[in-house]
């Protein structure tokens, strides 16, 4: 339905690494989120992913932040992402496309998070035209 600009952003965790490319979409789906998530992980396997160090080099990593304002406590899946109010590389795409969702257990807009973001990591549109 949406997608956020491209943005290139520092790495998190694993310093010594190339700058990732970021980006958030929303979209619609009929998957319970149980199945959503095996759809992205079979997707990243698609492209070539291959989870060999946390936080290291990868191909391809599709998480789902937040579903139709649900909260899922599962031992594979959180929804929301548990770490995405931590992260301005999720916050800026994220309320560049939905400026005014709010986290569904706090009921406090990202948008406000992200103002109140301590973590210094640069994030910065891609010339990137097409992802």
């Amino acid at each position: 339905m949406r997608r956020s600009s491209l943005y290139e952003t520092e790495p998190v965790g694993v310093l010594d690494q190339p700058w990732f490319l970021n980006a958030v979409v929303e979209g619609e789906t009929a998957l319970a989120p149980e199945a959503l998530l095996q759809a992205c992980r079979a997707t990243e396997i698609d492209a070539g992913r291959e989870r060999v160090v946390r936080f290291g080099p990868r191909t391809l990593d599709v998480d789902v932040l937040w579903y139709d304002g649900r909260v899922v406590d599962l031992p594979d899946l959180q929804i929301p992402h548990p770490r995405m109010h931590e992260r301005r590389f999720v916050l800026v795409p994220l309320t560049e496309i939905a400026p005014t969702l709010t986290d569904p257990r706090s009921g406090t807009p990202y948008a406000e998070l992200l103002t109140r973001l301590d973590e210094r990591k640069k994030v910065e549109k891609s010339t990137a035209q097409e992802f």
